[in-house]
């Protein structure tokens, strides 16, 4: 979920994270904000990462645990302001099949999450309102994000003799700019200019792979509730209606 250029995550907050009960529009992307049913969205930033061999003649099986610690490694030591990302926030799934590899194939594919964002957060000055304030965190948040594409993308990574190419790119489902521009373009030209609604923007929000507990009553029941479900939703606004399947596990 996001908005304005902010990537946020749904997650049931257990404590040691900054907080915040500001309004989702006027949130800047390094904080988290707190809903109802102990979940907050919390901020973070996706890359999508494609790693090739370098060489064609490479056949062998890459070693997911030592692209990752490589990749930690350069994260820690490469950039202008470090970062420390948890094993478990960087994710490589090598192909299996080697042989049904063709020539231009990747050999494996993974995703990077950056969390940490507080070192982008900047400091007050004294006849600076806080609006202001939440523009320029925006602002250094996009630069940081594309520095760290430019950064990654391209690099060349020698794993016991082995070189590979990694390519690192945004997501579609992160990069607003672009989704903003292709909704302006969809109601400007794909719908003749006109909306049922009145309003030219996306409407719906589709939420998959959530614990359906999280939107149960804890004292009433441990199955979700549509009540709870459309509380907890409210806090993105007004709700026309809720389409909801939910499966137990």
């Amino acid at each position: 979920m996001g908005s304005s250029g902010k990537a946020l995550i749904l997650q049931r907050e257990e404590g040691g994270r900054e907080m915040s009960i500001r309004p989702l529009e006027t949130l800047p992307p390094t904080e988290s904000l707190e809903i109802e049913n102990g979940l907050s969205l919390v901020p973070r930033v996706r890359l999508e990462l494609t790693l090739y061999p370098a060489s064609p003649s490479v056949t062998k099986p890459i070693d997911e645990w030592k692209v990752k610690r490589t990749l930690i490694h350069f994260l820690k030591n490469s950039l202008s302001v470090p970062v420390t990302v948890p094993e478990e926030d960087l994710h490589i799934k090598r192909i299996k099949d080697l042989k049904k590899r063709k020539r231009d194939d990747p050999l494996a594919l993974g995703t990077l999450f950056v969390r940490d964002l507080g070192f982008l957060n900047e400091k007050s000055k004294k006849n600076e309102d806080e609006k202001e304030q939440d523009v320029k965190v925006l602002e250094k948040f996009l630069d940081w994000r594309r520095y760290i594409v430019e950064k990654m993308d391209g690099i060349e990574l020698n794993i016991e003799g082995m070189k590979f190419k990694l390519s690192v790119a945004i997501p579609a489902s992160d990069d607003f700019e672009s989704m903003k521009k292709s909704w302006e373009e969809f109601f400007a030209f794909g719908n003749r200019g006109y909306s049922r609604s009145g309003r030219q923007e996306p409407d719906t929000i589709v939420l998959r792979g959530v614990p359906s507990r999280w939107f149960a009553e804890p004292r009433v029941s441990s199955k979700p509730s549509l009540l709870v479900t459309h509380t907890i939703f409210s806090t993105f606004g007004r709700i026309r209606h809720v389409n909801a399947f939910f499966f137990c596990l």
